[in-house]
């Protein structure tokens, strides 16, 4: 039953039905919600409205590093909004239906993806602050202090005598040198096997590897943006292309704004709409699709993301048949040349995009 609705909110009842039109959003977080760990302004009250009416959203965020129900958690908080953890898709979120297909991977990114991986049922994972313990002498330039590695590091029984079948970086890396190091090891390696090298110089890894994400640049609480996993992505690719005769690396990569992440985060957006219709929004059962499928049929006649990235949120959404609404708020900057996308919109903030989205429909 729906709450009693504003003038505004009854513009958008009509939308959540087995009608054909339907809307649907979908938010990026960092400078769009959030800043930092701060609230935008407002931010809480756009998603107020949107639940208030049972418009289906779900969080898109080429961020990560946390378990989907620890994020949401946070950000409920932050914004005093009630949020599902079957509302977000992370970076790595669709690393979850990797986990029948690979069995030892080097989860690469902060000290707490490690833990995520484990959870997502990855059986034998390691980080490369394992590698350091095994082996100081293996990252000589890492940064990392022994009463890091001592909190952090684990002594991984078959680190050296069962072979990697996969590197998947799930988020910004916080020691580059030692993460570089590490990952060129075994994307250099004999069969993925520790402390070996090949002797074939070719465009295919040893293993495969996996990338969350190619944002150069984000927006936190500095001034200026920061280089993101874009930037160490072109690091790893660089070195690679050094090490086997110019070759390029074949890798793989996830996030906005391929057409392999807003597949995924448009088959969340169905399942989140049919558990507001039935009721269900407090399960935890989430039906994912098999990385790369592409929904078979929507009930949505428009979804707009809601973005601050244009190189990633907007190109991803025009290039996928969604509209965009780009805000003020993030990375883009009034005069910024936007010469490979064009914005449904360009707005103040995420409230701002949502009023507007609404009147407009």
């Amino acid at each position: 039953m729906l709450t009693r609705l504003t003038p505004a909110a009854g513009l958008c009842r009509r939308f959540l039905s087995t009608s054909s039109r339907e809307i649907a959003f979908a938010f990026d977080i960092d400078g769009v919600l959030l800043r930092g760990t701060k609230p935008i302004a407002k931010a809480g009250e756009a998603l107020k409205l949107l639940n208030k009416n049972k418009i289906p959203y779900i969080l898109l965020t080429n961020g990560g590093g946390l378990m989907e129900s620890e994020r949401v958690k946070f950000i409920s908080n932050a914004l005093n909004v009630e949020i599902s953890p079957l509302q977000i898709v992370q970076s790595h979120t669709p690393y979850k239906t990797l986990v029948n297909k690979y069995e030892k991977i080097l989860a690469v990114g902060t000290y707490s993806v490690k833990d995520v991986a484990k959870k997502y049922g990855f059986q034998n994972v390691v980080h490369p602050i394992d590698i350091i313990k095994y082996n100081k002498f293996s990252t000589p330039f890492s940064g990392v202090s022994q009463e890091t590695i001592d909190k952090y590091g684990e002594e991984i029984k078959d680190l050296t005598t069962k072979p990697f079948d996969a590197v998947l970086v799930f988020n910004d890396p916080h020691d580059w040198a030692a993460d570089l190091q590490v990952i060129s090891d075994v994307i250099n390696s004999d069969s993925g096997m520790l402390n070996t090298l090949r002797n074939e110089k070719e465009w295919q890894p040893s293993v495969p590897i996996y990338f969350s994400n190619n944002d150069l640049l984000w927006a936190n609480q500095y001034n200026l943006n920061r280089f993101g996993q874009g930037a160490f992505r072109y690091l790893v690719r660089t070195l690679y292309s050094q090490m086997n005769k110019g070759l390029p690396l074949r890798d793989f990569i996830i996030g906005k704004p391929t057409s392999i992440t807003y597949d995924f985060a448009h088959n969340v957006l169905i399942d989140w709409r049919q558990k507001l219709l039935n009721g269900e929004t407090n399960s935890l059962k989430q039906i994912l699709p098999n990385l790369g499928s592409k929904p078979e049929s929507s009930p949505f006649d428009k979804v707009y993301m809601v973005g601050d990235n244009p190189a990633s949120d907007i190109i991803g959404a025009e290039k996928n048949g969604w509209e965009s609404c780009l805000v003020r708020t993030g990375v883009y900057r009034d005069g910024d040349i936007l010469d490979k996308c064009t914005p449904t919109m360009i707005v103040d903030d995420v409230y701002d995009a949502v009023t507007k989205v609404l009147k407009k429909q």
